[in-house]
């Protein structure tokens, strides 16, 4: 669970560093013991995998003094204060200063580790998620929009730049919240139509009455209340994109229309005799199954075969649960850029409940779960904003293998694939490597080419 990071132990009793060395290692924790603070000193820098744990009371620097060395290398490598019992108040006040926590001796082993681990865990959910800022921030181009390190995310990425600039229309399939619409804008500003306009319409959110006249547009004395000339959506989008958003809710009598638009690029407002030539990419969005329904009489058939030419199908979430802790921290700095608020501290246990959780709601839904996470406001639908996230039914072993899955792709990320400099990376050896590269079905050639 702690693969590469490791105890940074400072304590001058040799008996007693040996016997809570050995229970720290038995405990499964890897473990650096040193003498004295001054030993400790070099192992100390910025971003390094390690916790430290040291005896308030040594002979030269004390433990205090290395705490301040600490905190001015790296504040975030959380510090364990080991004390006395008349240095309890010395020890308090040392935490608000910056040290993580403090065991007044005698003590029981069981309480060393438990202070060990607890601080591992905030070490390692401190050092990925500032690697998780680090990708976000050298992101550019596409990646910064369509955000994912996933294998499918990867893939949909590909699949927008090989159709972008061609002139064929595009069927985007994905659930609620999976992205369809920013997928839509990344084909046009991909695009030779990107200094075009880009036109977006939710057809499930036009009364039938006025739909016609939106798509199409209409001449003065089309019908009653029609004065003056509008340009429809069609026609505004000449040059560029046209997206059709939850197309299976369109009128099925402005389905044959729209075949014909399609098929001829020519468009007539209402009320017009004129048809006028469109040059337009159209874009369909939907969460249904078109073909499905054209069988069952509720969607033409014809439209469907004339859109199916070439298919995006976005993954849901829980498909790429690699992608959520990205995808979140990204959410949480836009939104504590929004409401004017520092970024609250991401748990071990809060990452494990967005690893384990199934989102429904795809990307949308951590959008909000991140909103409310910065706000600290608690969800109608639960005790806290994350409440449903332990509903998922996914054993705590299951959370921390996706964590761990996580964290190694990150490094191989980094290192472009490189075994070598992904074992320094994540501290661990080659064949303990190869082992869970195996067990993840993690692939080392998607790495290299990226």
């Amino acid at each position: 669970m702690f693969e590469g990071f490791k105890v940074l132990f400072v304590e001058d009793d040799p008996p007693v560093r040996a016997s809570l060395t050995q229970t720290l290692e038995l405990a499964g924790l890897e473990v650096l013991a040193c003498a004295c603070a001054e030993e400790a000193l070099p192992h100390i820098q910025a971003g390094a995998q390690l916790v430290v744990a040291t005896d308030v009371r040594l002979p030269g620097m004390d433990g205090l003094a290395l705490l301040d060395h600490v905190m001015a290398t790296d504040a975030s490598i959380p510090v364990v204060l080991v004390t006395a019992h008349g240095d309890v108040a010395m020890a308090v006040r040392a935490m608000r200063t910056g040290a993580y926590d403090f065991i007044e001796k005698p003590f029981a082993p069981e309480r060393f580790v438990d202070a060990l681990t607890r601080a591992l865990d905030k070490r390692v959910l401190r050092v990925a998620v500032d690697e998780l800022r680090g990708q976000l921030q050298r992101r550019s181009g596409m990646e910064a929009v369509l955000l994912g390190n996933s294998a499918a995310m990867q893939n949909v990425r590909r699949q927008v730049l090989n159709l972008a600039d061609t002139s064929a229309d595009v069927m985007i399939l994905g659930e609620t919240g999976t992205g369809k619409e920013l997928v839509a804008r990344c084909l046009h500003d991909q695009s030779q139509r990107r200094d075009r306009n880009f036109v977006a319409i939710n057809c499930g959110g036009l009364p039938e009455a006025l739909f016609e006249s939106e798509l199409f547009g209409h001449e003065p004395g089309a019908f009653t209340s029609s004065a003056k000339r509008r340009i429809g959506k069609i026609e505004h989008a000449n040059g560029g994109t046209l997206l059709l958003d939850e197309i299976e809710t369109m009128p099925m009598v402005l389905q044959i229309k729209m075949l014909r638009v399609l098929q001829e690029r020519r468009v007539e407002r209402l009320g017009s005799n004129d048809e006028l030539p469109v040059n337009v990419r159209v874009i369909a969005a939907t969460k249904a199954d078109l073909r499905a329904l054209s069988e069952q009489q509720k969607f033409r058939g014809d439209l469907y075969y004339r859109l199916n030419v070439a298919t995006l199908q976005l993954p849901p979430l829980r498909e790429r649960r690699e992608d959520i802790a990205l995808l979140f921290e990204h959410f949480v700095a836009q939104a504590c850029n929004r409401y004017g608020r520092e970024a609250p501290e991401l748990t071990p246990q809060r990452l494990r409940e967005l690893m384990a959780h199934d989102w429904p709601g795809n990307v949308r839904e951590v959008r909000n779960a991140a909103d409310r996470f910065v706000l600290d406001i608690v969800s109608s639908e639960g005790a806290n904003p994350d409440a449903a996230l332990g509903a998922a039914g996914v054993s705590l072993a299951q959370q921390m293998d996706q964590v761990e899955k996580t964290l190694i792709e990150q490094a191989l990320r980094r290192c472009q694939g490189r075994v070598p400099a992904a074992m320094e990376l994540l501290g661990c050896a080659k064949k303990t490597l190869y082992d869970k590269l195996h067990r993840h079905a993690i692939e080392l050639e998607r790495f290299r080419s990226g």
